[in-house]
């Protein structure tokens, strides 16, 4: 019995054994192939040979030279526009003649006290000491000079006794006569800017930094200019921040040429290239600006004085024209003198003759160096420099 139950477990063992091995087997047979690795084979670029160059990787398709249009396959490639300079447009600048005659309003609204104070004290009926000191004490306030005011007065004083009575009119004619008289009618106040055979004329501007010495400059080539002159402008002042660049736009907007050097550079230097500039282009003026820094006396009066000496190898000067601002009174008269010791000055401008300005700073300061003020300035406008006329000049200091 027992040799039948295990022959019974045999055989039953041996039979799962078989199914399982027929299992097995099918299972094999119906597994799919093994897909590839999902990790890509980077194959690494070739090495470039000798006389080729690397190739880049590019992240879009390659154009032909159709597409790109290159130069010489038959297509054009698109020039960019040429932008040209800009070229301001030149200034037409106001004739001279009568422009004094323009700017009497002007004059006359900021400078008529002096002259409306001497009427209105000639025309008491009792001419006292009293009044008479009134009368000097209104010039001497207006900064005609002590020696001035004396000698007017003195004036004055006998040519009322002899008129014995008068007339608004009278005091008028009376007074406007002795200050024309005063002025100096004598004088010559022609800018000369002639020059010499085959040479221009040469005029160099001097002056303390603050009187409005390259302004005076800048505008006195718009006044050339407008009297049918060419004008060449040397920018020798050199140790002024921007006054070169000051210049030089004056000169634009007329059209004058600006002969400049670098900061701080020797200005006699530019000084003599300005002028052979000029000689070179044919101008008929040069016009030199030059330093004006008083605090430094003895290095400025050097400087000034080689810049005259340098100048004057192409041929003398026509002119030294001094800057004065007429505001500054009696401290203008000290300038002057200063000035005078260096140079010859042969002319003066008085700037800043509007508003607060005396007008008898004229005066005195012609009497002070012996020459004539041929230029004022009135105003800040580009044509507010003209001619000095004694007569008009009257004229508006005691009205019509």
């Amino acid at each position: 019995m027992e040799i039948v139950i295990l022959a019974v477990v045999i055989a039953l063992v041996a039979v799962g054994l078989i199914s399982g091995l027929v299992v097995s087997s099918r299972k094999k047979k119906q597994l799919p192939p093994s897909a590839p690795s999902s990790t890509p084979t980077i194959t690494p670029p070739a090495e470039p040979r000798v006389g080729e160059e690397a190739e880049a990787p590019r992240d879009e398709a390659r154009r032909t030279t159709e597409e790109v249009g290159l130069p010489g396959d038959g297509t054009s490639v698109a020039e960019p526009p040429v932008i040209e300079p800009e070229i301001p447009e030149l200034e037409v600048p106001e004739p001279t003649a009568g422009r004094l005659v323009r700017l009497r309003a002007r004059l006359a609204r900021s400078q008529n006290s002096l002259g409306k104070g001497l009427l209105t004290l000639l025309s008491r009926d009792n001419l006292d000491e009293d009044t008479w000191e009134e009368i000097e004490d209104t010039l001497l306030t207006a900064d005609v000079g002590v020696a001035p005011t004396q000698e007017l007065v003195e004036r004055l004083r006998e040519r009322v006794r002899v008129l014995g009575t008068r007339t608004p009119d009278e005091l008028r004619a009376l007074l406007r006569e002795e200050l024309v008289a005063l002025l100096g009618p004598e004088f010559d106040r022609e800018v000369r800017t002639e020059g010499g055979e085959g040479t221009p004329g040469v005029v160099m501007v001097v002056g303390v930094n603050g009187t409005g010495k390259t302004t005076t400059t800048g505008k006195l080539a718009r006044v050339l200019v407008a009297d049918g002159r060419s004008v060449v402008l040397g920018a020798a002042d050199t140790f002024r921040a921007a006054a070169a660049d000051q210049l030089q736009t004056w000169g634009e907007r007329v059209g004058a040429r600006t002969v400049r050097g670098p900061e701080a550079g020797d200005p006699a230097s530019i000084a003599f290239d300005a002028v052979k500039e000029g000689i070179a282009e044919g101008a008929d003026v040069v016009l030199i600006d030059t330093a004006g820094r008083l605090h430094t006396k003895t290095g400025l009066m050097d400087e000034l004085g080689k810049v005259k000496r340098v100048v004057e190898k192409h041929g003398p000067l026509d002119e030294i024209l001094l800057v004065l601002d007429a505001t500054t009174g009696q401290n203008g008269l000290v300038q002057a003198r200063v000035f005078a010791e260096v140079v010859d000055i042969t002319g003066i401008v008085l700037t800043k003759l509007d508003g607060t300005a005396k007008g008898g700073i004229v005066i005195a300061v012609q009497r002070e160096l012996g020459v004539p003020v041929k230029l004022i300035g009135l105003g800040e406008g580009p044509d507010d420099l003209a001619p000095f006329e004694p007569g008009a000049f009257v004229d508006a200091l005691i009205g019509d």
